[in-house]
């Protein structure tokens, strides 16, 4: 089997170690069949068995695939698309030493936040900011560092569990500071913060909702006057804003979102928020603020633990370069892009795709309109027109297009299977990827 032609070029490829132990497999998962009268297969079937094997194997697990659920951050499928500039950038940084903590100007020592940190004061209005590795790092650096062994307060309406059941009590303890809740679930006033701060307080906390929202009969404290009550109780304020922006979505059409601009205006001492969701860029998690309450969670034995690395800081750095420039950045941004996309882009998209689709899946297809979603607990409640090709099959076709060389994922919905097109970009892509199989 390895003399032959086929396992020659499997043991080039693999390795001979490889290949004799895929052999081997091959050979105890055909012999039950053979004990059972079955044909003994030759040796090159055993020998194409087990090269193939080895190929699927090699394939990686973490893989590119069409979002069609129309879900723009969608957690599972990584959250935001990095622009050309944030690749590159990364690209670079993997493929040489680069100057993470060295200093070209002293050549000593330099910080990883040297990198982004002026950046994200000028765009802020901050004084000083880190970053760690998600937002749920650096609202735990950011209790521990400044709320260890104390009381934090929350309101109770704002205790919030996020995905993969991470609850933000459980995320406290584990800073080491202890939750003092306020107010009720759906009512909170600013007596109720007054009247909680003893001798034990060490902060006031503000917790978006970012993933629900309470209607009715309803009161929240605005950060703004957290902030107050805080200031005059001599306490710091943390503003948790969950995903996080830093632009104005409403001058694109979109609904408008608290930015981090406005948290800092509003007197918040620390601000935390995301990387990878609204903003865009690689998975992060951002503490900015106050100067000497920042250097504080940068000089807590936890920030190492939690620092990122030269690839999402090359990346983070360019991401938030674009920034600079609000008027070409829907363009030069996915997540703004797929956002910002008129309906009658995807109208027409999916009169193109719609007949290929139909012929390929062996099933009805239509144009439909539907609604897409951000995503990733942004504006939970807002949608967005979309247009998606509705195809009559389900289960067997979703799993038929998951086994394609580049993976589709749309959403089953009404007893047929949808492929919103808001975040399909390269169409050419897409057909060369069904013409594939």
């Amino acid at each position: 089997m390895l003399r032959g032609a086929l396992g020659a070029v499997a043991v080039a490829r693999f390795g001979r170690e490889a290949m004799v132990g895929a052999i081997r497999a091959t050979l105890a998962a055909a012999r039950p069949a053979v004990l059972a009268g079955a044909a003994v297969p030759d040796a090159e079937a055993v020998a194409a068995a087990a090269m193939a094997a080895l190929e699927r194997a090699e394939q990686p697990s973490l893989r590119p695939v069409f979002n069609l659920t129309g879900v723009v951050l969608h957690t599972n499928l990584g959250r935001a698309v990095l622009a050309e500039e944030a690749v590159q950038a990364a690209t670079e940084a993997m493929r040489s030493a680069a100057t993470l903590e060295f200093s070209l100007e002293n050549g000593g020592r330099g910080e990883r936040e040297d990198h982004i940190r002026a950046l994200l004061c000028e765009l802020t209005g901050a004084e000083d900011a880190i970053a760690v590795n998600n937002n749920a790092a650096a609202l735990v650096l950011a209790l521990a560092a400044l709320g260890a062994g104390r009381e934090t307060v929350v309101s109770r309406g704002e205790l919030i569990e996020i995905g993969g059941a991470f609850r933000l009590p459980a995320i406290m303890a584990s800073a080491g500071t202890r939750l003092r809740e306020v107010g009720t679930t759906n009512r909170t006033h600013p007596r109720d913060y007054v009247e909680a701060i003893g001798a034990d307080t060490a902060l006031l906390m503000k917790v978006h909702t970012s993933n629900f929202l309470v209607q009715g009969f309803t009161s929240e404290v605005a950060p703004a006057e957290v902030a107050k009550i805080a200031r005059n109780a001599g306490l710091p304020m943390i503003d948790d804003l969950g995903s996080g922006t830093l632009v104005d979505l409403a001058r694109f059409g979109l609904k408008r979102e608290r930015t981090v601009q406005d948290a800092v205006r509003d007197g918040a001492d620390l601000v935390t928020f995301s990387g990878d969701k609204l903003l865009g860029g690689p998975q992060a998690g951002f503490i900015i603020g106050r100067r000497d309450l920042v250097q504080r969670c940068a000089k807590h034995p936890l920030k190492r633990a939690m620092r990122l690395d030269k690839i999402r800081l090359a990346a983070l750095e360019a991401t938030l370069k674009l920034y600079r420039n609000p008027d070409t950045l829907a363009a030069r941004l996915p997540t703004l892009r797929s956002l910002t996309r008129p309906p009658a882009e995807m109208q027409e998209a999916a009169m193109r795709l719609a007949p290929v689709l139909a012929a390929w899946a062996g099933c009805d297809a239509a144009v439909a309109p539907c609604e897409s979603q951000i995503g990733s607990g942004a504006l939970p409640l807002e949608t967005l027109p979309s247009f998606a090709v509705r195809l009559s099959g389900t289960d067997a076709l979703a799993a038929r297009l998951r086994g394609l060389p580049r993976p589709v994922i749309g959403r089953i919905q009404a007893g047929a299977l949808w492929l919103d097109l808001r975040c399909l970009e390269d169409e050419a892509a897409f057909l060369a990827n069904l013409n594939a199989t």
